[in-house]
């Protein structure tokens, strides 16, 4: 298994209208959700194969979810039903296209039950990449479950990806999430965070100290997301700034997803990515000058997901990323 994705799978709530804020909103409409689950299926399109580690509620929203998965072919073995939770549910407003407001109707919702013994071991035994992110760090019991998860992978040599996707109303307080996300960072080989946390977690807002400050406590390769401006890298072997490319924005919600499964499958150097005959190491591809080329990639695939409404739907196929850079070299 190429990329295994671990964590929250909901419905995200979108809203008829951009330009207003949440309570000003007239109406909402389901689609599926979840940015581990969005990385999954965004790996899918580009050519991976990919599987979700994750639990829904045993209810008509869960079993429409793991359908969806399916029909993406991404593999749902690792999935769980819950009958006692419901499937969570985000509602989202967007100010603008790219700002968004979230309010979770979890309580507890089925993606926070995942238990440490309902893991599929022999799955992440078998992934080149584990990825997660914080928002299954932020209660029992998936909390448990995702750091067991990591160090089972860990163990059999996968990559471990880490979006921090911090979502302050999910934390009992600020300084708990700090505590266990620092936690984890010692486990993780790649780092993905947005300017707002780059500052929470290093205490800076400098792309060069903030990010330096963040592989030494650990990781291998940090990327900061920066909206339609691109993005930045660092590695051990040197940094850079990868400029964004510019589109007609519908939202940018997911886009962050997109790009991690871009990156990811470029890490792995998969024959469908483009990038070669096979997987070689994905320590390998950490000099600078492979890196400006995979996160020019990954930043592609988020511009895509931006011109159309909802994650799922908007994630580009390999072709399509593929013609729109040769339209933007």
């Amino acid at each position: 298994m190429d990329i295994v994705c671990l964590g929250e799978l909901l419905i995200d709530m979108f809203p008829a209208e951009v330009g207003r804020r949440l309570v000003e909103v007239s109406a909402f409409h389901p689609k599926p959700g979840g940015a581990p689950a969005n990385v999954a299926v965004a790996a899918a399109r580009l050519g991976a194969k990919s599987a979700f580690i994750g639990k829904v509620g045993d209810d008509a929203f869960g079993h429409f979810l793991m359908d969806t998965l399916a029909h993406e072919q991404v593999d749902t073995a690792g999935m769980r039903l819950d009958p006692a939770a419901r499937t969570t549910m985000a509602f989202i407003a967007l100010p603008d296209p790219n700002h968004a407001e979230f309010v979770f109707y979890r309580n507890p919702g089925a993606d926070t039950c995942l238990r440490p013994d309902e893991l599929d071991h022999e799955l992440l035994q078998q992934a080149a990449v584990l990825h997660f992110g914080s928002v299954s760090l932020s209660v029992e019991p998936s909390r448990s479950a995702t750091l067991a998860a990591v160090r089972l992978a860990r163990a059999a040599g996968a990559l471990i990806s880490f979006d921090v996707n911090y979502r302050p109303s999910l934390w009992p307080n600020p300084a708990e999430a700090l505590e266990v996300i620092l936690d984890v960072l010692p486990q993780v080989h790649l780092l993905k965070v947005n300017e707002v946390e780059l500052e929470l977690l290093s205490g800076s807002k400098n792309l060069d100290s903030g990010s330096q400050a963040l592989l030494e406590r650990g990781p291998e390769l940090g990327v900061v997301t920066l909206g339609p401006n691109g993005s930045f890298f660092r590695s051990a072997q040197g940094s850079g700034s990868v400029p964004g490319f510019t589109v007609p924005t519908v939202d940018a919600i997911g886009c962050g997803d997109a790009f991690v499964a871009g990156l990811l499958t470029q890490l792995l150097a998969l024959p469908l990515a483009g990038r070669g005959p096979g997987r070689g190491s994905w320590r390998d591809q950490l000099n600078p000058n492979h890196l400006r080329q995979i996160v020019r990639y990954a930043n592609a695939v988020g511009a895509l997901t931006a011109t159309k409404q909802g994650v799922i739907p908007a994630l580009p196929t390999t072709a399509e990323v593929r013609q729109f850079l040769v339209q933007n070299s």
